[in-house]
């Protein structure tokens, strides 16, 4: 278990709107408790919203939903391969290629949320087993060096940055 913010160069500065997101130093906890709050959340928005967009060109919640879950499952991803000491420079992903091909749109709202949710539980149990070493290694994802603990702290600040999306533009 560690029980630190990760250091301002454990990722790109890009990343630091997320990570500046998150209070608190226990990731596990943090991660728990936001997807409670974010079940909540989400489970409380109306049918009606979930194909909205607030603006042309812009994702509906359904949309925005799957980019938590798959940008999570590829931090996740990430952090595994460097916790278990991969050298391999991972690639970056274009998140607007993904959407179009997510489908979002013609699920149900209750199946995008138990989705979450289980990437949500996975992501929490791979984190829960990282040592002090796994949690402190470096590796590095498109082009720029990162930590398994930035990874994580990107993924709560990063759902934080979307769901505050949704409740100032979308509701």
């Amino acid at each position: 278990m560690i029980n630190r913010r990760p250091a301002p160069d454990e990722c790109a500065p890009y990343y630091h709107t997320y990570t500046n997101k998150v209070e608190g130093d226990d990731i596990i906890s943090i991660l728990e408790h936001g997807k409670e709050e974010s079940t909540k959340f989400l489970e409380s928005i109306p049918w009606d919203k979930w194909e909205h967009a607030y603006a042309e060109g812009k994702w509906t919640i359904a949309e925005v939903l799957m980019h938590l879950i798959d940008g999570e499952r590829i931090f996740a991803y990430r952090a595994l391969r460097i916790a278990r000491n991969d050298q391999t420079p991972l690639p970056g992903f274009e998140q607007d290629d993904y959407i179009p091909f997510t489908e979002a749109n013609q699920r149900l709202p209750a199946s995008l949320v138990r989705e979450y949710q289980t990437v949500r539980d996975a992501s929490i149990s791979l984190f829960r087993h990282f040592s002090e070493a796994m949690w402190s290694r470096r590796g590095t994802a498109s082009n720029h060096p990162v930590t398994p603990l930035a990874l994580a702290y990107i993924i709560a600040g990063h759902e934080k940055h979307h769901l505050n999306i949704i409740r100032e533009r979308y509701l």
